[in-house]
């Protein structure tokens, strides 16, 4: 059985290399929606794959640091990345350019991330992220799967080249979250939220 979550979010960024002019020269912002689909064979003891309210807590905020944030790409121009780092307190830097289909990549490890970490305590088992779908336009979207995340063809990613600003960690409910993700400690879900 496959579940669906939505998230939204605000970002700025700018796509270098691409076809579009305007989208490769310039920031530019988009609404973001993003469906992050989980699976299972199973049901907990409340008769679910997995709780959405659970998803609230560190998918949503890892999802959420890129609200009203700017995200680099760390292969632009060094004087950019470091004037926008000067002038932005939230700001993501990725190791791939901040596309549709690179945050649907990205956003996918994430979430697996929080997966493997997570301590589950009411019944849940096998449960996987099946795939993220990036909606940067009302009639765009990008959705990644497993072999895409991994995919070397497609740029690779190591969450530890992922960096978060210094305000966009302060604002976590665990400031210490993306060393424990890093670190992969199991972090055990509450038994009631």
């Amino acid at each position: 059985m496959i579940i669906r979550k939505l998230f939204k979010f605000e970002n700025a960024h700018i796509v270098r290399n691409c076809s579009t002019q305007r989208c490769s020269e310039n920031i530019h912002g988009h609404s973001y929606r993003v469906e992050v689909l989980l699976e299972s064979n199973y049901l907990d003891h409340g008769q679910m794959v997995y709780d959405f309210g659970l998803m609230k807590r560190y998918i949503k905020e890892l999802i959420e640091s890129f609200d009203h944030s700017i995200t680099l790409w760390r292969e632009d121009d060094a004087e950019y990345i470091r004037d926008m780092k000067r002038y932005s307190a939230r700001w993501i830097e990725l190791p791939v350019s901040p596309s549709a289909e690179q945050f649907s990549r990205v956003i996918f490890l994430l979430v697996e991330r929080v997966l493997a970490c997570t301590g589950m305590i009411n019944g849940e088992r096998e449960v996987t992220i099946h795939s993220v779908i990036v909606h940067e336009t009302e009639t765009g979207y990008a959705q990644g799967f497993r072999e895409d995340a991994y995919s070397e063809l497609m740029g690779r990613i190591d969450l530890v080249d992922i960096i978060f600003s210094e305000q966009t960690q302060k604002e976590w409910s665990d400031r210490e979250l993306w060393i424990k993700l890093l670190e992969k400690k199991i972090m055990v879900n509450p038994k009631k939220i």
